[in-house]
């Protein structure tokens, strides 16, 4: 890939990053918020009904889910960011071959080329 390319994926990551720590940012302001309120609410002289506190704990996990979630594809844009500098970007981790355009502006994080990605999900090894 030439600089130009390099740059113009380089771009899209830090973006993607941007976003993917801002959403991140969220989830942990919404799960504090929450945390604060439940622990306001177990003070109080009404308690909730069970079914509430269930459904509360659901979204408790569903957010702890979706920030692990964003955690990790953090890690992954940090990684192709790391590609990009050690010249690794877009090369097939595989088969060495390139990765493809195409497929690098679908997913920029992208380490396999779309032979490779599709022999791994066909064989069970």
């Amino acid at each position: 890939m030439n600089k130009e390319e390099l740059d113009h994926f380089k771009t899209i990551l830090l973006q993607k990053r941007n976003e993917t720590t801002t959403t991140l940012e969220d989830i942990e302001r919404t799960s504090r918020s929450a945390t604060a309120q439940e622990s306001s609410e177990e003070r109080s002289t009404y308690s909730l009904h069970m079914a509430d506190h269930g459904t509360d704990a659901m979204e408790r996990e569903k957010s702890l889910f979706f920030g692990q979630r964003e955690g990790d594809y953090l890690e992954y844009i940090d990684e192709a960011l790391q590609r990009i500098n050690d010249g690794s970007f877009g090369l097939c981790r595989i088969c060495g071959n390139t990765v493809g355009q195409a497929r690098l502006e679908a997913v920029p994080t992208a380490t396999q080329c779309i032979e490779c990605k599709s022999k791994g999900e066909t064989d069970p090894a």
